[in-house]
């Protein structure tokens, strides 16, 4: 008897996740959905688990199935058993092996950092979950090393879930040779078939000040001698330069320190901070979240909307796990304004929000994935949401217009004028 069998939901699963789930034991157990956030990755996971643990124990009854989910934060890990437990697994069948907790059992959760000190775990399990798998990209080089192991062991049934990855970067290709994509399900079609609120893109450019715009400049032109000199400006090959000790080293570090310079001056330019305390102001009993990318400029913004008397909760790193569950339990109470420095982004479930400010010039497109899956869930109380882009006009910030819209699939391939139920405002 294997204990995923135990599993049953208190709801029926989607026509797209049944597709799902069938299709990756078509494929003999191995392969990826790349499904939306909000549109149940999870649930699609558990029941692949489920149901080739049942076909397997048809043909041997005395099989024990033993299943290893990763994930690559250890908050992910607890709201997972929460969930198992809600669906009917005993929470006492269900190990754990991170830090000094080594319980393993036949479900058992980890996280890849975990996982990398104790490969046998892999080597013991039937069934391999990889959740937020564009986590372990080839770049990562100790967590790639889990592919080479899983490649190295082709009995393996192996379960990828992301909510986007790009399948052409090399950085991926052992994934997608391991566990191509099965399945897709992406924003654009979960709004057009309701499964999630319809966004409202909401474009606000904004300007520097003259002080601003002269360090823009300077940065600027800085970055773009240095990759004249350097015949390059992929990060990627520059970083190679800096353990070289050459003078192009030293010219590859400056590189680097102008590039940092002139991403903080574009978060924390000053007329952004104050056009989203601005946006705040229009709604004032409605929670919003705001995504910046330094723990600087949201306190920046913090102070404003204190002397605003506005009251508002931040959350990054620094902030423990528990301090950061209590601030989200009395979210939209006592205040109705967070702000987030990447924490929120994988492994917190965050109560119902309809608002989003986006200040940061971010070029990871999953990380801006994550950011609007927070606020486009669905629920009996929203059907839309809002979700403001603020960006300096004129600058290299407003190269996150297209990832915006990229990562919505705002446009229709065929018709690039079709926007379906998904717009933008400028």
């Amino acid at each position: 008897m294997s204990e995923i069998i135990d599993l049953k939901f208190p709801f029926d699963l989607k026509k797209d996740q049944r597709e799902a789930v069938d299709e990756w034991i078509n494929k003999k157990g191995k392969g990826s959905i790349i499904y939306s956030t909000g549109t149940g990755k999870t649930e699609i996971a558990f029941e692949c688990a489920r149901k080739i643990a049942s076909l397997l124990l048809e043909q041997n009854p005395q099989i024990v199935f033993n299943i290893l989910f990763l994930v690559p934060r250890i908050v992910l890990i607890e709201q997972n058993i929460k969930r198992l437990t809600k669906y009917g697994i005993k929470k006492e069948k269900i190990g754990v092996y991170y830090g000094e907790k080594k319980d393993i059992k036949e479900i058992t959760f980890s996280t890849y950092q975990s996982i990398i000190k104790n490969f046998d775990l892999i080597k013991q399990s039937d069934m391999i979950i990889l959740d937020e798998m564009h986590m372990v990209s080839e770049t990562a080089k100790k967590l790639s090393r889990i592919f080479d192991v899983l490649q190295a062991n082709p009995d393996k049934l192996i379960l990828g879930l992301t909510a986007t990855i790009n399948e052409d970067d090399p950085r991926y290709s052992k994934i997608m040779n391991l566990i191509p994509p099965i399945k897709k399900y992406m924003i654009k079609e979960a709004v057009n078939d309701g499964r999630l609120s319809e966004p409202k893109i909401i474009f606000k450019p904004v300007k520097m000040n003259l002080e601003e715009r002269k360090i823009y400049e300077e940065t600027s032109n800085t970055i773009r001698e240095i990759s004249l000199k350097l015949k390059s400006s992929n990060p990627l090959v520059i970083s190679k330069l800096l353990k070289t000790g050459r003078p192009r080293a030293r010219l590859a570090k400056l590189w680097f320190e102008s590039v940092y310079k002139r991403k903080k001056l574009l978060t924390e330019t000053r007329s952004k901070l104050t056009e989203s305390v601005n946006i705040v102001k229009n709604h004032p009993t409605e929670k919003i979240m705001i995504f910046s990318e330094t723990i600087e400029s949201i306190d920046k913004i913090s102070e404003i909307l204190e002397k605003n008397k506005i009251p508002s909760q931040v959350i990054h790193n620094k902030v423990k796990t528990k301090e950061r569950q209590d601030i989200l339990n009395v979210w939209g109470k006592n205040f109705f304004v967070l702000l987030s420095v990447h924490t929120l982004e994988i492994g917190f479930d965050i109560p119902s929000v309809g608002i989003a400010i986006i200040i940061s010039n971010t070029k990871n497109i999953h990380q801006l994935v994550q950011r609007i899956g927070r606020v486009i869930r669905k629920t009996d109380e929203k059907i839309q949401s809002l979700i403001y882009v603020v960006y300096v006009d004129n600058t290299k910030d407003k190269d996150i217009l297209t990832l915006v819209r990229t990562s919505l699939q705002t446009y229709d391939v065929k018709n690039p004028l079709k926007q379906n139920k998904i717009s933008s405002y400028f």
